[in-house]
């Protein structure tokens, strides 16, 4: 049962072949077996996922239905989930036990998921490889002497090892696509708006984007049709009606469809056997129907620094509420100031306090034009770029990471080589755009290629069923991690 889709464990299910709980308990035996080497979970809520499992069975009996009615999920510990352990991947949220659901969590759980548990991130979603974790790293199951990506890369190790049939992670600037890359998953990031950021425990407050891990593409569809829409706890979700999206799948096709590729994402630095992937993945779609055209997106190169000063001035001032007294352990000297420089200075990780250092230096007086302010009218510039090249083609086709799966360690000592990682990915998030990761192949090392698809904003539905043709035309998407 673990080899089961979303979408193919639920026809099991409503014709009575299996049981949510049968499906569940082997989620968990595999989790039992497989995590100790895999190391992506940070919580299993064994007991709560049987019982609520038992539950869907009990509904189902009644004559019950719902859309994800005795599914398995699992959660990355970003996001709140009531009287569940959820740390951020920090040491400074230890123990913490959140008093509300994430909006994004509980409509899944109306829909009839089961929780089977929190998987690992870097610290406050701040990293491209899990390694910046304050518990462990988590490993790549097609090699575990490499990196998952990140900072999702629990979720994203967590489906791509057949543990759970999908997982949720967060999207600052490509912490689903990147891991859904390295893993050899379906990552998908929707428009900023599209999904609530209600219990999102908040990184780049203009960034954030809940998104979602499945082997396939129809299986991300109906994980979005469940989550999106508006959400009066938050105020940047849009009054838009959610459209049907796995129904629209059906007898989906590419042709006239018209693909931009940005000659600046084809560059230097890329891996051959990256950008070869890429470009037969195009090739495909090119066969099935689709036009290809080359695009300009001429502010891209100023995406990175742009990213790295919107971002860190955002979770300077996001962060400054963890302060021992609210949230999580407070190591006490007597003295209040120093209380807070001690449990700052002590429980949180290295890259958060680099992130929070380059913020606040961002913010402060004297640079804040120079840096921040400046840094915002370029955001805009990449948004207008995108917007032009949307007016010649339907979406944009690029790879999601320059590279394949680094090994553990390679890049953890050098913050400017690892954030290079997110170099084809930031530009989606300062623009607001959805982004579509999916497997288009494998380099020499047996390790797999994304392929990400861009839309205009809103438009998941158009990248859905580019990404459902080209799996219907393929098979990368049925090849699994073999795990001893």
């Amino acid at each position: 049962m673990i080899d089961l889709t979303i979408s193919a464990a639920l026809e099991r299910l409503d014709r009575g072949e299996i049981t949510a709980l049968a499906l569940t308990e082997a989620c968990l035996a595999r989790i039992r077996r497989l995590d100790p080497q895999v190391r992506a979970f940070l919580t299993v809520t064994e007991e709560l996922a049987l019982e609520q499992a038992a539950a869907a069975d009990r509904r189902r009996t009644a004559g019950e239905r719902a859309p994800l009615l005795g599914i398995p999920l699992a959660i990355k510990d970003i996001i709140a989930t009531q009287g569940i352990q959820t740390t951020a991947g920090s040491r400074i949220l230890q123990g913490f036990r959140p008093p509300y659901t994430a909006t994004c969590v509980q409509r899944l759980l109306d829909a009839g998921a089961i929780l089977l548990g929190k998987t690992n991130t870097d610290e406050f979603a701040m990293g491209s490889s899990t390694e910046n974790s304050g518990y462990f790293a988590t490993r790549n199951p097609w090699d575990l002497a490499r990196v998952p990506g990140g900072s999702s890369g629990g979720s994203a190790a967590a489906v791509a090892a057949r543990m759970a049939p999908g997982a949720l992670g967060t999207d600052t600037g490509g912490s689903v696509r990147q891991p859904a890359a390295l893993c050899g998953t379906v990552g998908l990031k929707p428009s900023y708006g599209r999904v609530s950021r209600y219990g999102l425990i908040a990184y780049a407050s203009s960034l954030d984007q809940a998104g979602t891990f499945t082997c396939t593409v129809r299986d991300a569809a109906l994980l979005l049709g469940v989550m999106a829409g508006h959400d009066p706890h938050d105020a940047t979700t849009m009054p838009l009606p959610v459209p049907d999206y796995a129904a629209a799948l059906d007898g989906a096709d590419v042709r006239g469809l018209r693909i931009g590729l940005p000659e600046e994402y084809f560059t230097a630095g890329i891996q051959p056997e990256v950008e070869a992937a890429v470009r037969a993945a195009v090739e495909t779609l090119a066969r099935l129907g689709a036009e290809v055209m080359a695009i300009s997106l001429p502010h891209t190169r100023y995406g990175l620094p742009v990213y790295y000063l919107v971002a860190t001035a955002e979770c300077s001032a996001n962060l400054a509420r963890f302060d021992g007294v609210r949230y999580g352990p407070r190591l006490e000297t007597g003295d209040m100031w120093q209380d807070y420089k001690t449990t700052r200075g002590t429980l949180f990780g290295p890259e958060v306090k680099r992130r929070i250092m380059l913020g606040t230096y961002a913010l402060s007086a004297g640079y804040y034009d120079a840096y921040y302010g400046n840094a915002q009218k370029v955001r805009t510039l990449i948004r207008d770029d995108f917007n032009r090249a949307f007016e010649q083609v339907d979406v944009i086709i690029t790879p999601t990471s320059p590279t394949t799966a680094f090994r553990l360690g390679e890049k953890v000592d050098d913050p400017l080589q690892m954030y290079l990682s997110d170099v084809y990915t930031v530009t989606v998030n300062l623009a607001g755009l959805p982004g579509l990761s999916l497997p288009c192949g494998f380099d020499g090392n047996g390790l797999p290629v994304g392929l990400q698809i861009i839309g205009p904003a809103f438009e998941e539905a158009r990248l859905l069923r580019v990404g459902h043709a080209y799996q219907q035309a393929t098979d990368w998407h049925l090849r699994a991690p073999m795990l001893a």
